[in-house]
């Protein structure tokens, strides 16, 4: 297990953080992982003290309520966590979630384009970015939109020049080595080369979400009947 740093973060926010203090590798599913395991140690530690956990790819922002607690306090609970965050891991490891995905020029407008552009067939692009199992690096940008990495390097391209106005809800991008699922309706620069049907953000499922930092998601393709029979939407 890295070893888990702290450090102050503002009047009433601790920042815990697990990346290779040489800064020479990139964060990976140990890092995520260990994020997961420390969010859910410090919201039990903390319980009613507690206002908000911010995860990223290696690193946890813990925000508590100063009016409840002070920052001497929840650093010396927090500092007792790392033999409660290595006992999880060890225990758990991270679910797999599968999502399933409708890979179409359909339902991804940039798939024949970023096919032609990485040399591979539209089959080769889909094979490809439905083999692997990705891990959740962070959510962020909106609620329920899941940072996923690492695409295959075959497929990996970069934003789009101009970000559209509109992408659809469920649409499944690649940027870079990343890749994610929009959703909700918004503004987004990303590659899409298809559509998931299942929502990934639902505020009135508890959770709310159905995938959490330290996860891995892999994708399923579905054909078009499978797609729309689960609730998907063609724009």
């Amino acid at each position: 297990m890295t070893a888990m740093q702290l450090r102050h973060a503002g009047e009433n926010a601790i920042l815990i953080s697990f990346a290779n203090e040489a800064g020479d590798e990139p964060a990976g599913p140990r890092e995520a992982a260990q994020v997961r395991a420390a969010a859910e140690a410090a919201r039990g530690t903390l319980g009613d003290d507690l206002i908000d956990l911010v995860p990223s790819y290696a690193s946890l922002l813990v925000i508590y309520d100063a009016l409840r607690t002070d920052h001497f306090s929840v650093l010396r609970r927090l500092q007792a966590l790392q033999p409660t965050i290595a006992k999880a891991i060890a225990a758990e490891g991270g679910r797999e979630i599968v999502l399933p995905v409708y890979y179409s020029t359909e339902s991804g407008a940039d798939l024949e384009r970023l096919a032609r552009e990485c040399g591979l067939a539209i089959e080769e692009v889909i094979a490809l970015h439905s083999a692997a199992a990705y891990t959740v690096y962070a959510i962020g940008f909106a609620p329920g939109f899941a940072y996923l990495g690492h695409v295959d390097s075959r497929i990996a391209a970069p934003r789009l020049a101009t970000p559209r106005k509109r992408v659809p809800r469920g649409a499944v991008a690649i940027a870079d080595r990343q890749t994610a699922v929009y959703p909700a309706v918004s503004p987004g620069g990303w590659n899409l080369i298809g559509n998931c049907p299942q929502r990934l953000f639902d505020p009135e499922h508890n959770p709310p979400m159905p995938v959490a930092v330290g996860d891995r998601v892999r994708f399923e393709p579905i054909d078009r009947q499978r797609f729309l029979a689960l609730g998907g939407e063609l724009s």
